[in-house]
């Protein structure tokens, strides 16, 4: 994915969290383990994002792997422990798949299910 086609596609998402009432705290952020794509947060859940943008729908959902999975994982509790004020009360990992159209599908708590 080139640097302007995901640029693009984290603005969809995150234009599309702010319609949905989240505040993002954060983009493009770098950890020792990784990056997070977005950081966002409502009065009870943190929200940590990961957006894949490929030709299909099935070709986004299927672009994460396990490895790849485990490093964002391991970015969320890096984020967890050195920025206690994001802390809510819950936490969850979405990942946002985009077509080439910029059509949107949310796999909620997606890494839980990897």
């Amino acid at each position: 994915m080139s640097y302007r086609t995901g640029l693009a596609a984290e603005e969809r998402a995150a234009s599309l969290l702010v319609q949905e009432g989240w505040e993002i705290l954060a983009r493009r952020v770098r950890t020792p383990f990784g990056e997070l794509d977005l950081i966002a947060a409502n009065n009870e859940m943190l929200l940590m994002v990961e957006v894949k943008r490929r030709a299909t729908l099935v070709d986004a959902a299927f672009s994460v792997s396990r490895r790849q999975a485990e490093r964002l994982l391991a970015a969320t509790d890096f984020i967890l422990q050195t920025k206690p004020d994001w802390q809510r009360e819950d936490t969850r990992f979405d990942i946002l798949i985009l077509d080439a159209e910029l059509r949107v599908r949310r796999v909620k708590d997606a890494l839980r299910l990897m």
